[in-house]
């Protein structure tokens, strides 16, 4: 009878079947949430993208709130795509912290003319493959760029 446990105990074969039972579901659970977190990036990536798209037509042919929204639609396939506020356009100085909003055609406190300045903000939703009791069910995701163009 002793002979039988400790054969039980000293023999090896299968193994490797155990340590891949126990591991696997920890790898599994392990890839599904990184996998998840990647789809959210780049989802977000996209939607940047999307936002620059829209400041960048800004830029090449000045200030038209229908063709801004057109080009954040046309420039990436994430739908549905929001522009929550919509495109806006306003006159400020540059500082060391920020814009300052200024009248247009205004003189700023370092002697340059006011700057004509588009900010464009996009947003949508990701869902993802399972809800996460940090993140629920749905996950809003934004973007904002702003650019001057004159």
């Amino acid at each position: 009878m002793r002979a039988t446990i400790r054969e039980f105990f000293c023999d090896w074969r299968a193994v490797s079947a155990v340590e891949f039972a126990i591991t696997a579901p920890v790898l599994i659970g392990i890839l599904i949430p990184t996998t998840d977190l990647g789809l959210a990036f780049a989802k977000k990536t996209q939607l940047h993208n999307a936002a620059q798209a829209g400041a960048q037509y800004a830029l090449a042919n000045g200030w038209d709130s229908t063709g801004i929204k057109n080009a954040v639609m046309n420039a990436t396939k994430v739908s549905p795509i929001t522009l929550t506020p919509a495109p806006q356009q306003t006159c400020g100085c540059p500082t060391s912290s920020g814009i300052t909003i200024a009248q247009c055609g205004s003189v700023c406190p370092d002697l340059s003319d006011a700057g004509t300045y588009v900010t464009v903000s996009a947003q949508t939703v990701y869902n993802p493959v399972f809800p996460y009791p940090i993140m629920g069910s749905a996950l809003t995701l934004s973007a904002s760029t702003m650019i001057r163009i004159k």
